[in-house]
């Protein structure tokens, strides 16, 4: 029997040795859509609602408490709202929120941050009101990651194609930045004066997951296709993923291409395509031991699936292989993150928060 049909064999018995044993545990329920979490300490979780409420959760007892309001100018509607949340690694007690911002002109991604003391968030401060301004309420972004000194922030095209392709807008960019959420030195305007200072890639649809590899130092993003082709791409300093003129999906009102082509000369190719559709909203890399299956391994939330994406990356940093767990789970999967003791919790739209536990 030819190596390649073993390798299959190989790993559809690995898959149904342990892919199947997973299941999740509820530590906390009754939150209106939570979009972010984050730990603060061991055993609190900080929440984002979506409406523009922030929450502290204990994990031991379910309990959670109003830790902040968002001010008032949260456009709260459409797929906006307060978004994403993410202890800072370079400041003790800062925490990095994102959010669509109502502007004179529409709504804008926004980069704020906020002091954790005395289990509220105090000191709200605005840091980068980006260049991405809509009238749409669609296609915001907006995840957070953080290498050992920069920021990168994700930000979808607003609902406005064309962004994708701008490099003078930050909408359908991803951005590196400092601490202080300016533009980091060394990003690609330093050699391409036709790009913002702020980007760092192009070309992105609406990417909601973001992760930085500290072992390897890639960066890694999840996006949403239009119908199919949501994309996990290795994001490139300076590179174009492409997005509107290549994708792998199709139009909404018909079975009609988006763009001209699936690949390009000049345009990064993704790592991996969904065909069809699972809608990811999260991603990260495990690397911990509490997990053995999953270590080194790219994980998405998925919203349409409802399930948790599992993809395997070889050493050439390609997708080789995929599973998923919580195949009937029954709940949109809003955010994944990695906890102090390498467990994995996530949230739900349903207002819920588990953590993944094996039998």
């Amino acid at each position: 029997m030819c190596k390649w049909v073993l390798a299959v064999i190989a790993s559809l018995l690995s898959y149904s040795v342990w892919a199947d044993h997973y299941f999740a545990k509820k530590i906390a329920s009754g939150f209106a859509v939570p979009w972010g979490i984050t730990f603060v300490s061991p055993s609190k979780m900080l929440v984002t609602e979506r409406n523009g409420d922030i929450r502290l959760l204990d994990i031991a007892t379910g309990q959670h408490t109003l830790a902040a309001r968002a001010p008032s100018d949260v456009f709260a509607a459409g797929q906006g709202g307060l978004m994403d949340i993410a202890v800072s690694p370079f400041d003790k007690n800062r925490v990095y929120i994102t959010y669509s911002k109502n502007t004179p002109n529409g709504a804008a991604t926004t980069l704020a941050t906020a002091m954790y003391k005395d289990n509220k968030l105090q000191d709200w401060k605005d840091l980068l009101v980006t260049n991405s301004v809509s009238d749409t309420g669609r296609h915001f972004g907006s995840r957070l990651a953080f290498s050992g000194q920069y920021i990168f922030m994700t930000i979808g095209d607003r609902g406005e194609r064309s962004n994708g392709q701008n490099t003078q807008t930050h909408s359908g960019a991803i951005l590196r930045l400092t601490p202080q959420g300016q533009a980091a030195t060394h990003n690609p305007s330093e050699t391409k004066p036709e790009f913002a200072d702020e980007i760092w890639s192009i070309g992105h649809r609406n990417p909601q997951g973001i992760f930085f590899d500290l072992k390897t130092n890639n960066l890694w993003a999840i996006e949403h296709g239009p119908r199919g082709g949501d994309e996990i791409n290795l994001i490139k300093k300076g590179a174009n993923y492409g997005w509107p003129i290549v994708s792998y999906g199709q139009e909404y009102w018909g079975p009609i291409d988006v763009g001209s082509a699936t690949e390009m000369e000049g345009i990064e190719p993704p790592i991996k395509v969904y065909i069809p559709s699972i809608a990811p909203s999260s991603l990260i890399l495990y690397r911990g031991e509490k997990y053995p299956e999953l270590k080194g391994k790219l994980l998405a939330g998925a919203l349409k699936l409802q399930h948790i994406n599992v993809v395997s990356i070889n050493s050439e940093n390609k997708a080789n292989h995929e599973e998923r767990i919580l195949e009937n789970f029954g709940e949109r999967i809003r955010d994944l993150v990695i906890a102090n003791d390498q467990s994995i919790y996530f949230s739900t739209d349903n207002g819920n928060i588990y953590q993944l536990q094996r039998d």
